[in-house]
C-alpha cells in the first residue's frame, strides 16, 4: 500500500466518481428490472436497457453492486476504498467472462458487446477510486512525494 496515495487532493472528485458509477448502476438496475419483468431470468432475451443487452440476472446484480458502492460512498472511512476496489475487480471478472462467452449458450447475463465495454468502464472507474480515496490523519499520512524528495515544488 506504500504506493497508493493517502489524502489526495482531489480524493473527493475521485468519490463523486465512485458516487456516480453506483447510481449509474442503480439507475440500470432498476430499468432493467422493470424492462425484462415477464422475460426468461438468465439468457439472452433480446432486451435492451440503457441501449445494453441485459436480463433480470443481469439487472438484479448491476442493482445490488450499485447500492453497495452508494452505500459505502456515503459511510466513507475507507469502506468505500475496499469495496470499490473488490467491486470493480469482480466487475471487471464478470465483463471478461462474458466477453469470452457472449455468443454462446454460456452468456447467462445476456450481455452484448456493449455490456462488456459499460461493465469494464465502469469496474476500472472503480478501480481507479479506490486507488485515490484513502484517507488517513495527517500524521500517518506523511509528507507528500515532493517533500520526502527535498523538491519544494
Amino acid at each position: 500500500m506504500a504506493h497508493n496515495p493517502v489524502n489526495h487532493p482531489l480524493r473527493p472528485m475521485y468519490r463523486v466518481l465512485g458516487f456516480v458509477a453506483g447510481a449509474y448502476l442503480v439507475l440500470f438496475g432498476v430499468v432493467g428490472l422493470i424492462q425484462t419483468s415477464g422475460e426468461p431470468f438468465t439468457g439472452s432475451t433480446g432486451v435492451r436497457v440503457l441501449g445494453q443487452g441485459s436480463n433480470m440476472l443481469w439487472s438484479i446484480i448491476a442493482l445490488a453492486v450499485g447500492a453497495i458502492v452508494l452505500v459505502a460512498t456515503l459511510i466513507g472511512r475507507n469502506i468505500d476504498v475496499e469495496a470499490d476496489k473488490f467491486l470493480g475487480w469482480g466487475l471487471l471478472v464478470i465483463g471478461s467472462y462474458e466477453l469470452a462467452f457472449s455468443r454462446t449458450d454460456a452468456n447467462v447475463f445476456g450481455f452484448t458487446i456493449a455490456t462488456v465495454v459499460v461493465t469494464y468502464l465502469v469496474g476500472l472507474a472503480l478501480i481507479t477510486v479506490s486507488l485515490y480515496s484513502k484517507v488517513a490523519p495527517a500524521e500517518q499520512a506523511g509528507a507528500p512525494r515532493q517533500v520526502r524528495e527535498g523538491r519544494t515544488a
